[in-house]
């Protein structure tokens, strides 16, 4: 243990980097030293309480910056350079933010983009992304997709990772990948997709089957016969109903995780929790009755917003999900994790955190107050009353988590130590 690793003093010593202090680069370059060559593995490998609520999330982006800073590792040489650096690295930064939950991740959507063989662009201090410029796929080649040879390239990057991971901390294993559509959107296009969507649907359709039977059915089945105790985590943003409408989600996004979940043996350790924008659906609601007379029988009926929780339900069954851009109050999400036995998970935006939208410093302190008590107390409530129904404790970390969904080196690492601190001291449960 060291200094920084309690409570809001990781959080401090980032603020005053962030400020470009010389004393915290120095200290933060001796820390990451120390982690780099095994230090703090012991530290990785203390079990999380299990009586508290967790706190986890997204942060690739503010360890990627902060290796260019104390070492000038560009994003390509950070990512891919070395399995073991990455995975100490990553689990340092969470624990100098005060995270009791550690998880490692990389940039998904671009890593499973080029493990197809997509083109990648890497920017020196930013995530790797597709090439709009140069798709992989197109309507002339798209039934020629091969696929990955797991055992080099990206996937092996990916497996020296999670094999790291799970060697220093004793969790159980998670290979993040991106969904069908996702993945459609990065090695076919998002305008080509989107077109299809409205012009072809059965086309966008047979497209995302093909992506699942060829490269993330036979990836999962590669890697759960390596870790049979392991997860599949996918992520879907494109896929969402805030991007492509309730229906799409439902009929194209949802409907290819659901084969992956329904007709594999690993199914039940599938899940996709990232569909964000639920108020549409409540829009959706509200335009129904201004639709001009006359409209034809085939439209379908909206989706609500009880039926699109069944829905992401569906393809992540062990959780309930709120995330920032859902907009419905918490409540609801609070109540649906009671009624289904599960544990609550609750976002916080990259926006919620971002110290560039700040403009008056102490209305902001006491607005993230309120939202840290308030998810400490709904995560709380919930753990509390599914623990009396004796609920299944199949997956780290329950019985509940605040979830970041994406921290950079322009969030304001005050408002991250506030919510943490409030989590942690006020998180303590009694699930006995």
């Amino acid at each position: 243990m060291i200094e920084e690793f309690e409570v809001s003093k990781g959080c401090q010593l980032l603020s005053r980097w962030q400020a470009n202090d010389k004393a915290a680069l120095d200290r933060l370059r001796a820390i990451f030293d120390a982690a780099i060559a095994g230090e703090f593995d012991a530290e990785f490998a203390r079990p999380t309480e299990e009586n508290a609520v967790n706190i986890g999330g997204s942060l690739n982006l503010m360890t990627l910056t902060i290796m260019n800073d104390l070492y000038g590792y560009e994003s390509a040489e950070f990512y891919k350079g070395d399995a073991e650096r990455y995975v100490r690295t990553t689990l340092l930064s969470r624990r100098l933010l005060g995270m009791n939950k550690l998880y490692v991740s990389w940039p998904v959507y671009g890593f499973t983009a080029e493990a197809m063989g997509q083109a990648i662009m890497y920017p020196d201090r930013f995530p790797p992304g597709a090439d709009p410029d140069n798709m992989l796929l197109n309507k002339d080649n798209w039934q020629d997709i091969q696929t990955p040879d797991f055992d080099s390239g990206i996937p092996k990057i990916m497996t020296d990772i999670i094999a790291t991971y799970e060697r220093l901390t004793g969790l159980e294993p998670i290979l993040h990948l991106s969904a069908a559509y996702s993945l459609a959107a990065d090695t076919f296009g998002q305008e080509p997709l989107l077109a299809a969507l409205v012009h072809d649907p059965d086309f966008a359709n047979e497209l995302l089957d093909k992506l699942t039977d060829k490269v993330i059915q036979p990836w999962a089945d590669h890697f759960f016969k390596r870790f049979p105790n392991g997860w599949l985590e996918l992520s879907d943003a494109s896929g969402s109903p805030f991007f492509i409408g309730p229906q799409n989600c439902k009929n194209m996004a949802i409907r290819s995780t659901r084969r992956l979940v329904d007709e594999n043996p690993w199914g039940a350790r599938v899940y996709d929790a990232n569909f964000r924008g639920d108020y549409v659906t409540l829009a959706e609601k509200k335009n129904r009755s201004s639709r001009r007379r006359g409209a034809s029988n085939d439209t379908p009926k909206p989706i609500s917003l009880h039926e699109m929780t069944d829905l992401k339900h569906s393809v992540c069954r062990d959780y309930i999900m709120r995330l920032d851009d859902d907009r419905v109050p918490m409540p609801f999400y609070e109540e649906q994790a009671i009624a289904r036995n599960v544990p609550l998970f609750l976002g916080i935006g990259a926006g919620q955190i971002d110290r560039n939208s700040i403009k008056n410093m102490e209305a902001v302190r006491v607005s993230i107050q309120d939202t840290a008590d308030t998810y400490t107390a709904a995560i709380k409530n919930v753990a509390q009353s599914i623990s009396k129904n004796g609920y299944d404790n199949k997956m780290p970390p329950w019985p509940g988590t605040m979830y970041f969904e994406d921290i950079s080196s322009e969030s304001s690492f005050e408002l991250i130590g506030i919510l943490i601190k409030t989590a942690l001291s006020d998180g303590a449960l009694d699930l006995s």
